[in-house]
């Protein structure tokens, strides 16, 4: 081709664009909200996009709900920074629908992905997505060292307080505990105090999902909660948020409950509360014939650090046959000072069954900085399941000298392995900074 030719070809090219970007342009202001629609898409999809933003500001304010909806998905696609106050002003849209789809575009904005644009067909349809997503909880939590606009996480709170519906207020508690907004917090305690289960629910488990201790006591009342799904997520936070207020309510669950798996929760709970004052009942469990309470009897043994408790841990140890078990039996031997039993959480971490239950404990006992250190030969020549690991561990209880460590293994011969010390060395840094 010559160069007449290849400067023709662009010189059409640019035209064509021209024309296309006159049309989606015109086509925003048409009097057909079907039009206003199809342009609003055309925006989107259009290489510059990104550049025409404001032109979607007048459609958030149009009368029809479809038009609106439509122009917070072209906000979301574009993947603009001058997106984000738009789709704050757009948390306050008079529709529920409206409103919820401009909180996931928050989110969205920070992970992308959590919007499932190919399913937002309608308005109609993403209201009906909407109910169903509160079946199931959402693990999902923004990495530590992703900084959030206050403003963002402020509209997501005055969702929580004022929203148009029950569906979009339990919405904005889920994404403020995906975006760890700790400035909402007080949004949640109105939350937790709502008449409506799904949002005291929803509230409960971003209260989780943020471990701000302050927030423990305010859930307490819960555990007396009718709703079954309610007192089964409060059950669980309080531990993981170390409430001893919640203990009495604990205890009596484990002594009263006729359900097995509440009371086993109940005692994993009581057991990460320090200072409990439960031993004996922790002891009257150790030797119980179901293998998830010996566990926890065991953990709550552990955390109590009585003297002479690890020789007793020591010999169920030798005893038990159950793997779980003995990891929690390790756990409990580690934290009363048994450093030679670290060697079973670290070998746990090969176990495709059992890596997330020894895990967990090694980021407990790690805080310890003699533990900390022992990590460091493992981190560097064990398994390739041990290495990625252990990377995690270091992300959470690491320490200055944790961090030469993890640079280390970003050039691991496993991609696997790399990726996860690079994401590893990139919380650790976070949570090490000040202020953090």
């Amino acid at each position: 081709m010559s160069a007449l030719q290849k400067a023709v070809k662009c010189l059409l090219l640019v035209a064509v664009a021209a024309g296309a970007q006159e049309s989606w342009e015109a086509g925003l202001s048409d009097s057909d909200p079907r039009k206003r629609i199809r342009a609003t898409r055309e925006l989107a999809a259009a290489e510059n996009g990104f550049r025409h933003v404001a032109l979607l500001a007048p459609l958030l304010q149009d009368d029809s709900e479809e038009v609106r909806a439509a122009a917070i998905v072209a906000l979301i696609r574009v993947r603009s920074i001058d997106a984000q106050p738009l789709l704050i002003g757009a948390t306050e849209d008079p529709s529920p629908r409206v409103q919820s789809l401009a909180v996931d575009g928050l989110v969205d904005f920070y992970m992308p992905g959590y919007v499932k644009l190919g399913r937002v067909a309608s308005i109609t349809s993403f209201g009906s997505s909407l109910r169903d997503r509160f079946t199931k909880p959402n693990p999902v939590v923004l990495a530590a060292y992703v900084e959030v606009n206050p403003e963002v996480i402020g509209a997501l709170g005055e969702v929580l307080r004022n929203g148009r519906s029950n569906e979009c207020r339990a919405n904005a508690a889920r994404a403020i505990g995906i975006l760890q907004g700790r400035g909402a917090l007080d949004a949640l305690r109105s939350g937790i105090r709502s008449r409506n289960s799904t949002i005291i629910l929803e509230s409960v488990l971003a209260a989780k999902k943020l471990r701000d201790q302050s927030i423990g006591p305010d859930i307490v009342f819960l555990l007396r909660d009718l709703d079954p799904k309610v007192r089964e997520a409060v059950i669980v936070t309080v531990g993981q948020l170390r409430t001893p207020e919640a203990v009495p309510d604990l205890v009596e669950i484990i002594r009263t409950s006729d359900r097995e798996q509440t009371r086993v929760q109940a005692l994993v709970s009581l057991a990460k509360i320090p200072n409990n004052g439960q031993r004996d009942l922790f002891l009257t469990f150790l030797s119980h014939s179901n293998k998830s309470l010996r566990a926890a009897a065991a953990e709550g043994v552990g955390r109590l650090g009585t003297d002479g408790d690890e020789r007793l841990i020591d010999a169920q140890l030798v005893n038990e046959k159950a793997t779980s078990v003995k990891l929690s039996l390790a756990f409990a031997a580690v934290t009363l000072g048994n450093l030679v039993r670290l060697d079973l959480l670290v070998e746990g971490l090969k176990s495709r069954f059992h890596r997330l239950e020894a895990r967990p404990f090694l980021v407990e006992v790690s805080r310890n900085p003699e533990v900390l250190k022992r990590l460091y030969v493992p981190l560097a020549t064990g398994s390739e399941s041990q290495r990625r690991h252990l990377a995690y561990v270091l992300s959470q209880s690491g320490d200055e000298e944790s961090l030469s460590h993890l640079r280390n293994l970003t050039e691991d011969r496993n991609d696997e392995v790399a990726a996860a010390a690079i994401e590893a060395q990139r919380v650790l840094q976070a949570r090490l900074s000040p202020g953090a």
